[in-house]
């Protein structure tokens, strides 16, 4: 699955935010952990923000941090809030439409791989993500 630049860039991001013990973040300190372009970076953000993942604190500690619980925002949502619905509905082999009558030849495995995908996308929240970094971190530090 191929997601977009800004896809990839939006869950690194939200990722990155979920797993570290931080309330705040800088768009700078987001900027030199993640290597994003700076005006990329806060169009992003603004972007985020828009879809109300995150919000924004002004102020000489200002920065971004999650609007609602972490337990609460699935990646299949921020895919959609990215990429449109449609992402994720795509022919594998690309054409723009699988006709029902005349499928492509991958129409079927493709369906129950992208039906499984889906699921787990839908499945995983950035809490999740979190557990999962805590958990593989205590183990890297042993």
């Amino acid at each position: 699955m191929l997601f977009s630049k800004t896809t990839e860039y939006a869950l690194s991001i939200l990722a990155f935010m979920a797993t570290r013990n931080q309330k705040i973040f800088a768009a700078e300190l987001l900027h030199k952990e993640l290597e994003i372009p700076r005006q990329y970076l806060r169009r992003l953000l603004t972007d985020l923000s828009k879809k109300g993942f995150i919000v924004s604190t002004r102020g000489r500690n200002g920065g971004f941090v999650f609007a609602r619980d972490i337990s609460t925002i699935n990646i299949a949502q921020v895919i959609d809030a990215m990429e449109g619905t449609n992402a994720i509905n795509t022919c594998l082999l690309g054409f723009s439409v699988c006709i029902v009558d005349h499928p492509c030849v991958m129409h079927d495995l493709w369906m129950e791989a992208r039906l499984k995908m889906i699921e787990t996308l839908t499945n995983t929240t950035l809490a999740n993500l979190k557990e999962k970094y805590i958990k593989d971190s205590a183990i890297s530090n042993k």
